[in-house]
């Protein structure tokens, strides 16, 4: 299982011939997304088309619960880091979901997570 995040799953949509092979490498039964992760890419939609064209992609994805544990996690993330580091909500409540399913993350923003303790990061292979 590997949490990927939106910036990859943007360019899978564009049909990234990179990303595509990654994805199709990873399995796409293992690619987990939460619902964070699923609101970035619906609120970047241009239209009605483009929302329904992401919503029917999402299905083949998985989806991780954000429990309670998650927001603690993000919460205190967020208390550490948005002063020193910038960390914003969304990227907080992505690590903390790595972090509280113990799996890697699989993002091209590595500034914006290689700071956070326990977050293992997927090494993508292009």
């Amino acid at each position: 299982m590997i949490l990927t995040d939106t910036c990859v799953l943007i360019e899978y949509f564009k049909e990234n011939p990179e990303v595509e092979k990654e994805i199709n490498y990873i399995g796409p039964g293992s690619i987990m997304l939460n619902t964070i992760i699923v609101m970035e890419l619906i609120v970047g939609a241009r239209n009605k088309v483009e929302l329904n064209s992401i919503k029917k992609r999402l299905n083949k994805f998985q989806v991780l619960e954000i429990n309670q544990s998650v927001m603690d996690d993000a919460g205190l993330l967020l208390e550490t880091f948005c002063l020193s580091h910038g960390l914003k909500i969304p990227d907080a409540v992505i690590a903390a979901t790595a972090r509280y399913y113990d799996i890697p993350l699989y993002t091209f923003n590595e500034k914006d997570f290689r700071f956070i303790p326990g977050i293992k990061l997927y090494n993508y292979n292009p």
